[in-house]
């Protein structure tokens, strides 16, 4: 069965060539053309592989990557781009990307490493925590579900496991109301910010010991909201 992978690119000409190339090396090739599209095919049906772009309409790259790392930790992703800065560089790395290619490339350079991270996918998978530990309380995010410092069993909607995952993975740092809207459920497709207010109000009440002096799910005023995984007791 030939691998499918997911190109997202908006310069039409260049997705062509490289749709092209892809096909003639024996892969099937679903494109997508900004971040709200390519979102939506990565929904729609699995892929071996995602090259991103990253300046795209609607969407950046690094958005979705971050999206789509919410939910999945094994699909590899190739950024293709023209940023070339050293910081966009490990910011690709760091989000969850596992390669990175600048344009322009050659296309005999990009099929050895889509090949190469096929290789190393089947061979290994890409490793992401699965669980999560803070104070007392117990996150499993392959089970969507969480242990609470009650030592209560509780499930995770999908949701609510993608806004702590990204609320983990970014400790320490504060995150918006539009960026956490943006990252998991998409542009064009907001809820009220207010729904963020809900999801920590019961994120509080599954894992605060005291809910009015929280100790991890901190508000910021103007802002939005700080995940601490270890407050310091002042």
């Amino acid at each position: 069965m030939s691998k499918r992978i997911l190109l997202v690119e908006d310069e039409e000409q260049l997705l062509e060539v490289i749709k092209l190339n892809l096909e003639l090396d024996g892969f099937e090739v679903v494109s997508a053309i900004d971040g709200k599209q390519a979102l939506e095919e990565f929904h729609k049906q699995r892929f071996d592989i995602i090259l991103l772009d990253v300046m795209l309409p609607h969407m950046d790259g690094f958005a979705v990557c971050r999206a789509i790392r919410l939910e999945n930790r094994k699909v590899p992703i190739l950024f293709l781009t023209a940023k070339n800065s050293a910081q966009d560089r490990v910011m690709g790395l760091k989000i969850g990307g596992d390669d990175y290619l600048v344009k322009p490339f050659d296309l005999e350079e990009l099929l050895l490493r889509v090949q190469r991270l096929l290789e190393r996918s089947t061979s290994q998978g890409k490793v992401g925590f699965s669980e999560f530990t803070f104070g007392k309380n117990t996150i499993y995010f392959d089970r969507h579900q969480a242990k609470t410092f009650e030592g209560k069993v509780i499930e995770l909607g999908k949701k609510e496991a993608m806004i702590l995952r990204l609320l983990i993975e970014r400790n320490g740092e504060s995150i918006s109301r539009d960026e956490i809207l943006d990252i998991v459920w998409g542009v064009d497709v907001y809820p009220s910010p207010r729904t963020i207010d809900n999801f920590i109000v019961d994120f509080r009440k599954y894992f605060e010991p005291d809910q009015r002096n929280p100790q991890f799910f901190h508000s910021i005023r103007g802002v939005g909201y700080r995940f601490v995984s270890n407050p310091v007791n002042e």
